[in-house]
């Protein structure tokens, strides 16, 4: 018996082609499946490819087929946050929390919450994309009345 497939196409307009079981584990895939059908292809226009080939490779682990202990998943999620580089698990927190994965939503914002605690304001302000719109004076202000936390 063949499982039935779906066609994801990234924002990038690559198409993956995913075992719907695998692909249900987001709610948002979900949701467009059952008002559109599995048999059209499920547009993620804010997702790219690259971050969708990781997340996709998530739920798959995921998906319940392979019997994986709890401790083994815990191991294969802590392998698979090693390889990825600090831009991609922003992008995975962002595209985890547009697919809704609560699962994975909750690993990558734990890691990336570990990463900004070891880095400089500066630094994460570039990882998260935000411009510093504070003139020095303001921001000399805000340290002085926030020491304890640039300790």
């Amino acid at each position: 018996m063949s499982k039935k497939m779906i066609v994801l196409k990234s924002s990038d307009g690559e198409s993956f082609e995913i075992e719907e079981a695998v692909a249900l584990q987001s709610e948002t895939i979900a949701h467009m499946v059952g008002e559109e059908g599995a048999d059209n292809i499920i547009p993620l226009a804010d997702v790219k490819s690259q971050v969708l080939t990781k997340v996709m490779e998530y739920c798959k682990k995921h998906d319940g087929g392979d019997d994986s202990s709890s401790e083994d998943l815990r191991k294969w999620e802590t392998e698979f946050l090693k390889k990825i580089d600090r831009a991609m698990l922003i992008d995975l927190v962002s595209a985890a929390c547009q697919l809704k994965i609560e699962s994975l939503s909750d690993i990558t914002c734990q890691a990336a919450a570990d990463v900004l605690e070891t880095v400089s304001v500066e630094e994460a302000r570039r990882l998260l994309g935000v411009e510093n719109d504070f003139t020095p004076e303001e921001e000399e202000a805000i340290r002085k009345e926030n020491q304890w936390a640039f300790q």
